[in-house]
């Protein structure tokens, strides 16, 4: 199979579809499925939707996933980590190519991806009016974390932390986009968000696999620079592993319904996935499979536990 050119000034002459093409619009789809995991958790609960509010949310959760990683793109950019990294595989790893294949300048990108992130607080500060004040500290935490991911000084993802914060940053989807039709804080998201949450935080750790060697270059300690490929290979399983463990033991305890373990089908995909990495860490183009399968497991995850908790509405 042909690997998808990279973006260019010839093949992008339209300037929206330039800045469309650096929100890295493939992976915006797991916020998309978070958001609908939210939205089912409310509804499960016997909560009946308000479609305006439901809206704002996916529209503006997708602005800000956009603005984060244009946002990682940046930063990257500065740090020389994308221009350094010769093994990548696009479209999965080494950002978007857009500042490196002088489609927008850094400084562009960069204004692009904070505008984007500002734009989302005056939706936030609606939702808040018409949901409750508590919804305020769940956006402010998941533009932080998204923000923090990649940024001075914290750079969550350099110091081998980045795992716990796209954990963080996907289980607040979930949580925020129940709380605005909930208008209250309740595990029930958490029950189910926790398990989505860790697979799209195996989307980023199997990507840092191509990427080990010009993250170490750029000084972006983590995980997988930390223990290296043949010891952190073992980790993606381990994170697999926790997710379907979390959603078997929520069913069991009650707090999701038996229906819920329909959920658990893509554990046939994460462990395939595991065995490519297992068998090609050190190969970045052999891990290609590997990585579709961490995206297919962690969105069909979600939008089958969504359609579990739909179902009993």
């Amino acid at each position: 199979m042909t690997q998808p050119l990279e973006p260019t000034l010839d093949t992008l002459p339209h300037p929206l579809m330039r800045y469309f093409v650096a929100t890295r619009p493939a992976f915006l789809s797991v916020t998309f499925v978070g958001c609908l995991l939210g939205l089912a958790t409310a509804a499960a609960s016997g909560i009946a939707l308000d479609p305006l509010k439901a809206t704002v949310t996916l529209l503006f959760a997708l602005l800000a996933h956009g603005g984060a990683n244009a946002v990682n793109d940046y930063y990257d950019a500065r740090s020389g980590c994308d221009a350094a990294n010769d093994d990548r595989v696009f479209p999965f790893t080494g950002g978007s190519r857009v500042i490196q294949n002088g489609v927008l300048s850094l400084h562009e990108a960069g204004v692009f991806g904070y505008t984007l992130l500002a734009l989302v607080i005056p939706a936030g500060l609606w939702l808040t009016a018409v949901s409750a004040p508590g919804l305020i500290g769940i956006g402010l935490a998941g533009l932080l974390t998204g923000w923090a991911y990649s940024a001075p000084p914290l750079k969550l993802q350099s110091r081998g932390i980045g795992e716990f914060g796209i954990t963080a940053a996907w289980l607040l989807i979930v949580l925020g986009s129940d709380f605005v039709q909930r208008h209250d804080f309740s595990f029930t998201p958490v029950a189910a968000g926790l398990g989505f949450a860790l697979l799209v935080a195996n989307v980023l750790y199997i990507n840092q696999f191509p990427d080990v060697k010009a993250d170490a270059h750029a000084g972006k300690h983590t995980v997988v620079v930390r223990l290296g490929v043949q010891r952190a290979r073992w980790g993606y399983a381990l994170i697999a592993l926790f997710c379907y463990g979390w959603v078997l033991t929520m069913t069991l305890l009650g707090h999701l319904p038996g229906i819920a373990l329909i959920s658990l089908l893509p554990a046939i995909a994460s462990f395939k996935a595991a065995q490519n990495l297992a068998h090609h860490a050190a190969q970045p183009t052999q891990l290609v499979p590997g990585i579709k399968l961490t995206i297919l497991a962690a969105s069909l995850h979600g939008l089958l536990l969504a359609a579990a908790l739909a179902f009993l509405a």
